[in-house]
């Protein structure tokens, strides 16, 4: 029977009788490839070094779940301030809108978290181990012998090893790192809540990486799906040029347009599409097919750029516009959100005060006749939103008779 081909109305990783059709995307070199790996290696660093880091006797970035504070580049937030997580979330949200707007998917193609390990560290391990694509797919199909086991065995072992670290990096962002080298020393039992994330996280992050891996950007991720409303004529993705392109045909073919048929885009593509096809929900926008088309084109001595960065009204009219009406609105929105962050949290107090009746009568009356006093019994709840300890006073006002008090609060209440 014929190979299968990628077509628009089914999913390429998965067969017509549900079972999954693994893919195994050729190796690419390219311009982008480079920007790419620079850009993940980066991130990863990033990832990886900031737990380490100590701003204001803190680390840079952590969630302190027990005292219900969060640590970020020296600023302390409290429960208290929760109200200000609206604005980090859909300043993410505007942040994504704003960006596959202008760009498509550039975001899940060169830093969702997802791509740069699977792409940057786990397909790495994979061609280093099995092979280039048709060895994998080869050994893949092949019968279980004494060389297919010990490829398996090294590559999942490598795999349970790096998700387990990975794990362990994520749990940092908990637990401050010179503690949590102590809590891996000790018993797993002294440290069950700990130990069982590290688990479960370990075990989400190999059954993603080692298996599920491009499923998760098309079946669970609803971010591919939401292109249709977030993009318009001018937003640029990458776009084959079937201007240029069209009629297809193998090099010899008279009358043919700069296509030559050759399939490498859909080799390299890791989630089996094809770019010729037009703009997918499938594209995550790497850029693997830019780099494949451009090195066929270099070879056949024609122009680079048959497949590219670019929108579709620059395809056909050979230009776009980057202002236009959605583009303004999500700018000013971001911009305002910004500006209603930066108000709020720089308007935050060093602590949270409140003053509340106690329960029982509102008052009791002390003494009698002329020495008799009405004594108002009130609770005080205070939070230190400092991070550290500090003493707080406490001074009625000048009417009333009680004499001041100090009060000194631990950043752990």
């Amino acid at each position: 029977p014929s190979k299968r081909r990628p077509d628009l109305d089914s999913l390429y990783c998965i067969n017509a009788d549900g079972s999954r059709n693994t893919i195994h995307p050729a190796d690419v070199r390219g311009r982008f490839q480079r920007r790419k790996k620079l850009v993940w290696a980066v991130l990863v660093a990033i990832y990886v070094v900031l737990p380490f880091l100590h701003i204001g006797g803190h680390p840079a970035v952590q969630i302190d779940l027990p005292n219900r504070t969060f640590y970020l580049f020296g600023s302390v937030f409290d429960s208290q301030d929760f109200y200000l997580a609206f604005f980090f979330v859909f300043g993410i949200g505007l942040t994504l809108i704003l960006l596959s707007a202008l760009w498509g998917r550039v975001w899940c193609g060169y830093a969702c978290p997802h791509t740069v390990f699977l792409e940057g560290f786990f397909r790495r391990i994979e061609r280093w181990i099995d092979g280039p694509s048709g060895q994998r797919e080869k050994l893949a199909k092949g019968a279980w012998t004494g060389r297919k086991l010990a490829k398996r065995v090294l590559k999942h072992g490598t795999y349970l090893v790096l998700s387990l670290a990975l794990a362990h990096v994520f749990l940092a962002y908990f637990i401050p790192v010179d503690e949590l080298v102590g809590v891996v020393q000790h018993s797993p039992a002294e440290h069950l809540t700990a130990f069982v994330f590290t688990m479960v996280f370990t075990a989400i992050i190999y059954f993603d990486f080692a298996w599920f891996r491009e499923q998760l950007c098309l079946i669970i991720c609803p971010y591919g799906r939401l292109q249709s409303i977030l993009s318009d004529p001018d937003t640029v993705n990458v776009q084959y040029d079937f201007v240029r392109g069209e009629p297809r045909g193998r090099y010899h073919v008279e009358g043919r347009g700069d296509c030559i048929d050759c399939q490498r885009c859909i080799a390299v593509c890791p989630t089996g599409i094809d770019i010729r096809n037009g703009v997918q929900m499938e594209c995550v926008g790497c850029a693997n097919c830019i780099d494949a088309c451009d090195e066929v084109m270099d070879k056949v001595g024609s122009a680079r750029g048959l497949i590219r960065y670019e929108s579709l009204r620059g395809v056909e009219q050979g230009r776009r516009r980057f202002w236009r009406t959605r583009v303004v609105f999500y700018a000013v929105v971001f911009a305002v959100a910004l500006v209603g962050f930066t108000v709020l949290a720089g308007g935050r107090t060093a602590f949270d005060a409140r003053l509340v009746r106690s329960d029982g009568p509102p008052y009791v009356v002390v003494g009698a006749g002329a020495d008799a006093q009405v004594r108002n019994i009130f609770r005080l709840h205070l939070v230190n939103k400092l991070g550290a300890d500090a003493t707080f006073r406490i001074t009625p006002p000048v009417p009333w008779t009680a004499s001041g008090s100090s009060c000194r609060r631990r950043r752990s209440r």
